[in-house]
């Protein structure tokens, strides 16, 4: 059974739908004032968009999520299904007008130019195969090709990659500005819920308030935080959280590293150099090198993730900010040209909101008003 004949059939009553796990954590804002100093982060060619300096202000209140996926992805589903909903009003199968703009909203959506044109050429061959007249079976081709496209990109659950037999080592990359301390701050709280003991590395020395940030992050979640001066080695700073780690017994050590260096030599020099010292004091590690990045950026976004891919091994990618964009096609964008998993979506502004991506119920949060119109 494909992706979407399984959510549609939990819509019918023929398979009970999986209930959204929900955890009992604190509230937390990635949202913050744009500042000037952050406004620019180039890597090659790639130029960032304004970003906003992650604030430190926020309050941590317990905030329960009934349906984390639905709520926080209602952005994206209300905006393409208005869209596609104008857009098939008009639907003419003989018509090359229609799937040009169809190409257009698809683009417009982030959805990638790959993923775009496999589902506009499925939608032609199955309208000449099929006769197709009516606006109810375009809908159909065209959601039931995006969602199992889904499925195939992002399979089931992508496990995440723990040491089950000492301490395990995430690397988080990013540029500055897409919620990278706050994603490692919420991961580290959750790992302290369930008591485990977290130490968080200071890597990131090259941006000023980096470090404070993260020590601040640090004491209101309950981590150790490893620091140095700013400009500091940022491979030492490694070294010496290892150290404490293992010291101390802790079960997770998160590391942030610099988000806007020179160019991707100089980026690719660095990570390598702090990956060296890390899998000497702990084989086969980081477990996993985590790429944040803000989904409201959209394109900008996958550019970046193309960048990263060049320069370092990255093992998942964390979108955040996605219940702020309307596009949440990104996903399908980084499946189908990037083949990096998904693994962590921030859907909210709360510690309940950072989540193990979990494709099912990303897909029937952004579609489930359009499949249940295609009964």
């Amino acid at each position: 059974m494909g992706l979407f004949d399984k959510i549609k059939s939990a819509f019918t009553g023929t398979e009970k739908k999986q209930e959204p796990e929900v955890s009992k954590v604190s509230e937390i804002s990635e949202d913050s004032e744009v500042s000037e100093d952050s406004k620019v982060a180039e890597i090659s060619e790639v130029s960032e968009p304004t970003v906003a300096k992650e604030s430190t202000t926020e309050t941590i209140s317990d905030k329960p999520v009934a349906d984390p996926y639905e709520k926080g992805l209602k952005k994206s589903r209300v905006s393409f299904t208005r869209r596609l909903n104008e857009l098939l009003a008009n639907f003419r199968y003989e018509d090359e007008e229609f799937f040009e703009e169809l190409e257009d909203l698809l683009i417009e959506s982030d959805v990638g130019f790959e993923a775009t044109m496999y589902i506009a050429d499925t939608l032609r061959y199955e309208a000449k195969v099929q006769n197709m007249r009516s606006m109810k079976d375009a809908q159909r081709v065209i959601v039931k090709t995006m969602v199992d496209m889904y499925g195939e990109t992002n399979p089931d659950h992508h496990v995440f990659n723990e040491n089950k037999d000492g301490l395990t080592v995430v690397l988080f990359v990013g540029v500055n500005g897409v919620g990278k301390t706050t994603t490692i701050a919420k991961m580290a709280h959750q790992y302290i819920e369930k008591g485990q003991k977290v130490v968080l590395a200071a890597g990131d020395t090259f941006r000023a308030g980096a470090i404070e940030q993260l020590r601040i992050w640090g004491d209101r979640v309950g981590a150790e935080v490893v620091s140095t001066k700013q400009g500091g080695d940022p491979a030492a700073v490694v070294y010496d959280s290892i150290e404490m780690a293992k010291q101390s017994g802790a079960d997770i050590l998160l590391i942030d590293t610099a988000g806007r260096l020179q160019n991707k030599k100089n980026l690719m020099n660095e990570l390598q150099k702090m990956k060296r010292v890390i899998s000497r004091e702990i084989p086969d590690a980081p477990h996993e090198t985590l790429l944040v990045l803000d989904a409201t950026t959209g394109q900008n976004a996958l550019n970046q993730a193309k960048i990263f891919k060049e320069t370092t091994d990255v093992t998942g990618i964390v979108l955040t900010k996605m219940d702020g964009t309307a596009k949440g096609g990104i996903v399908l964008a980084i499946g189908k040209e990037l083949g990096i998993p998904v693994k962590f979506v921030g859907l909210g502004e709360t510690m309940n909101d950072l989540h193990p991506f979990d494709t099912e119920k990303f897909a029937s949060g952004l579609f489930k008003e359009l499949i249940a119109q295609t009964n």
